[in-house]
């Protein structure tokens, strides 16, 4: 059974003023679909791994054959980074993290200020593509860190919590070369009880 791509939970101009409505056009239809479509293609000779859960494929990306290992990390981490981005936003969104989330994270960084500060640091210092990430580590930790390209916290065997996509094409329509100013608007879109179901406590 082939990948697919996930419908939006929202209008495309849902996340307006934060995410323009043509970023969130060509971000999900066109840079999400070829991720899909290339994943696809990847593993068109590969039946068994098609039938597997995204995130099994990337868990353990050591066991995919060698020669689409790459095309595996590349699209496959795409299609399932920017499913777990889609999720965690809404029109709706912003405001801090309540409960088991929210006490974690301020015990862990000393504040939602520090937590927000550190995702956006990690996410200005990324050089290039990549993401920044709060992560839950097999102990159930928390740390942010961030990856390059599409690279998966599922890889390290973190489970991603919350992501925040720093390729140009995530903001460069709306917000140019202005990264810093994209991460201070992005958290205007986070819908932390989406969050907060990924949180094992």
């Amino acid at each position: 059974m082939a990948f697919e791509l996930p419908a939006l939970g929202y209008d495309v101009s849902a996340l307006e003023p934060h995410i323009d409505t043509q970023t969130m056009q060509i971000h999900h239809g066109k840079h999400h679909a070829a991720y899909v479509n290339n994943l696809n293609a990847a593993l068109a000779s590969h039946p068994a791994l098609q039938a597997s859960p995204i995130e099994d494929l990337l868990g353990n990306i050591n066991d995919v054959p060698e020669a689409i290992r790459q095309a595996v990390i590349n699209n496959g981490g795409g299609h399932h980074n920017h499913t777990l981005f889609w999720s965690i936003m809404g029109p709706n969104g912003g405001g801090e993290p309540t409960g088991a989330l929210g006490s974690a994270i301020d015990s862990t960084f000393g504040g939602f200020a520090a937590f927000k500060a550190a995702i956006k640091d990690a996410g200005v210092k990324r050089f290039g593509s990549g993401w920044s990430w709060l992560v839950q580590t097999p102990a159930g930790a928390l740390q942010i860190y961030s990856t390059a390209n599409q690279d998966s916290p599922l890889m390290k065997g973190d489970t991603p919590l919350l992501g925040v996509d720093v390729w140009e094409h995530a903001y460069y329509l709306k917000y140019q070369n202005r990264r810093p100013d994209y991460l201070d608007a992005w958290w205007g879109t986070v819908d932390w009880s989406a969050v907060a179901a990924r949180y094992r406590h």
